[in-house]
């Protein structure tokens, strides 16, 4: 009680004599205020009014949109504090104040920051439901994490001894991490997911002996689509651990086509075979690369062709595809080449080994 009645008594005469100092402090303060509270209002405006993509720009102006009143107040209050000629008390309390303001005001403005890198991070891709869910979790987590670093230095400048505490959290941290560790890795292959983009909704991936399309990215589990019908549902963990192949980003896709011609094919025109096929290529919209003749086959002369077909979707790129082989059908047959097919002649002949059948040919 005596240390408030002098508290009390310290402050009248504080204003008493210092009446003229502490009412331009205040004005000054309250003009810094309204400044700040203007410049803040301001970014407020553009942060509803941006509908374009994320850049660092918009990140800086949606994080310090976030900039809090009490944090305005005791900046405006520190700053003129020195004009006014306050007593120690009154000049330690509004130090206290303004250092929980800056500490949790650097939490909010972390955590804005730091929820807007992960948003530009991950927009764009189709993943919006995805990263819905996985926001809420992301927000609670950073959040925990920020404020509970900015209460251990409050509580550390209050002259707390805070290492217990630290101790304690890390001990609970350790804790909680080993009893639900299968649903935090299933989480972080998510945001892995999210963020890495190896593949995303949609896209057609093969990943051990199955081929599927992506329906759904959960936070623990990917639903796909196999190219049979089924419905498969894997872990992220476990999907991540596989080498997976994406089909869905491939800008030029290479073919390869087998080609055999009977062997009654005159040398003259085998040799020609390259070219035509390079002519064929290019006359159904492909690029064509290279061809050649590769083996004498059991049944056959073997050729084989390799060309590109450029773009994204694999239904036109099968279209290209079926062009090349139908416009090589036309070339061949405008040139006199037979396509071999597999066949076995048979002979026969009597037990002296001469030739029954086929007949033998009379000599002239």
């Amino acid at each position: 009680m005596a240390e408030l009645h002098h508290m009390v008594r310290l402050s009248q005469q504080w204003l008493s004599s210092h009446i003229l100092p502490i009412l331009l402090a205040m004005l000054a303060g309250l003009a810094l205020y309204l400044v700040m509270a203007f410049a803040r209002r301001t970014l407020a405006r553009r942060r509803r009014a941006e509908h374009d993509q994320l850049d660092f720009g918009l990140i800086l102006v949606r994080t310090l949109s976030r900039t809090t009143h009490f944090f305005m107040m005791m900046t405006a209050a520190r700053l003129v504090m020195g004009y006014a000629y306050p007593p120690e008390m009154i000049s330690a309390t509004i130090r206290f104040l303004f250092t929980i303001a800056a500490v949790f005001q650097g939490a909010i403005w972390a955590r804005e920051f730091i929820l807007s890198l992960i948003e530009r991070r991950a927009e764009g891709d189709g993943r919006g439901e995805t990263l819905a869910n996985a926001m809420g979790l992301i927000r609670v987590l950073i959040t925990f994490a920020l404020f509970a670093i900015a209460t251990i230095m409050v509580l550390d400048n209050l002259g707390v001894n805070v290492t217990g505490l630290v101790a304690g959290l890390g001990i609970g941290g350790i804790a909680i991490g080993l009893a639900a560790q299968g649903i935090f890795s299933d989480l972080f292959s998510a945001l892995s997911i999210i963020f890495d983009k190896p593949f995303r909704k949609g896209d057609t991936i093969q990943f051990g002996t199955t081929t599927a399309t992506v329906e759904h990215i959960g936070l623990k589990s990917t639903r796909l689509r196999s190219v049979d019908g089924e419905q498969k549902i894997i872990a992220n963990a476990k999907l991540l651990e596989q080498e997976i192949t994406n089909f869905s980003d491939i800008a030029r896709r290479r073919y390869k086509m087998a080609i055999g011609l009977v062997y009654q094919t005159p040398p003259e025109k085998a040799e020609r075979v390259p070219e035509i096929l390079a002519g064929a290529i290019e006359e159904a919209g492909a690029e064509f690369q290279r061809a050649s003749f590769i083996a004498f086959g059991a049944s056959s002369l073997d050729f084989e062709a390799h060309f590109f077909v450029h773009g994204h979707d694999i239904t036109e790129a099968d279209a290209v595809r079926h062009r090349v082989g139908m416009a090589i059908l036309r070339k061949f047959a405008a040139e006199g080449l037979e396509f071999a097919y597999p066949t076995q002649t048979t002979f026969t002949a009597a037990p002296d080994g001469t030739l029954v059948w086929p007949y033998a040919q009379p000599k002239e």
